[in-house]
């Protein structure tokens, strides 16, 4: 569950060979940054609908569209046919694969997407790496960073408790995994290949693959009479 090969399809992104000889797949995210300085070749071979700012060690491919108000601060990889779209905010050391879309507002930081992937609308990724056509609805949040001290733990499936050695450490998305509108996912998350978050979940730990957390908050309807 926690091994790259569990999670996600490594012929579904250039740049496999961030994962290879990790063992956890968060391992990779602490590579981000070396691997980024050593294969950036700038190059913008984008369109730009109105302003954007682009940082110089930055490579954009083909067909991809950046909206006004983009801000890619770079060392980042954008592949080909995204969509970038209005105030989308790109920090340090970014990887986003091909026909990916990352929408309104968004902030990506220390992220590693994979094909197909998209994040629509006011999302926050922060040390997380998504799978292939894995999804978040509007306004998910994916928190990086426990509010006390220490490294992330992460409770296995399996049983035990790995420390990962990260200060921060957003969430391991499985491929074909979907995260319902304003979700929460708390430092250390892996969600499983085809699994599924309801709306408003507040979710800590690792689910396994096709699986459905479903949110139980009751709801009360009553008449409503004029005054």
């Amino acid at each position: 569950m926690s091994s790259p090969g569990d999670l996600f399809d490594l012929t579904q992104t250039e740049h496999a060979r961030l994962f290879e000889g990790c063992h956890y797949a968060w391992e990779a995210l602490s590579r981000i940054a070396g691997y980024l300085e050593a294969n950036v070749k700038p190059g913008l071979h984008n369109r730009c609908d109105g302003v954007a700012f682009i940082g110089e060690h930055v490579y954009i491919g083909e067909g991809t569209v950046l909206e006004d108000g983009v801000m890619i601060k770079g060392p980042a990889i954008i592949g080909r046919d995204c969509q970038i779209r209005h105030n989308a905010y790109l920090r340090e050391h970014v990887i986003v694969g091909d026909h990916c879309c990352v929408g309104n507002a968004c902030e990506l930081k220390n992220a590693f997407l994979f094909n197909n992937v998209v994040v629509p609308h006011f999302n926050y990724v922060g040390d997380s790496i998504l799978g292939f056509r894995s999804h978040l609805g509007a306004g998910v949040k994916i928190s990086n960073v426990k509010l006390t001290l220490g490294n992330i733990l992460v409770e296995l499936d399996t049983g035990g408790v790995v420390d990962t050695g990260l200060r921060k450490f957003g969430a391991l998305l499985g491929d074909g995994a979907e995260i319902g509108c304003n979700a929460v996912l708390n430092p250390g998350s892996i969600i499983g290949r085809n699994s599924v978050v309801y709306p408003n979940v507040n979710w800590r730990g690792v689910l396994a693959a096709n699986r459905i957390v479903k949110n139980k908050a009751e709801q009360e309807v009553i008449e409503r009479r004029e005054s």
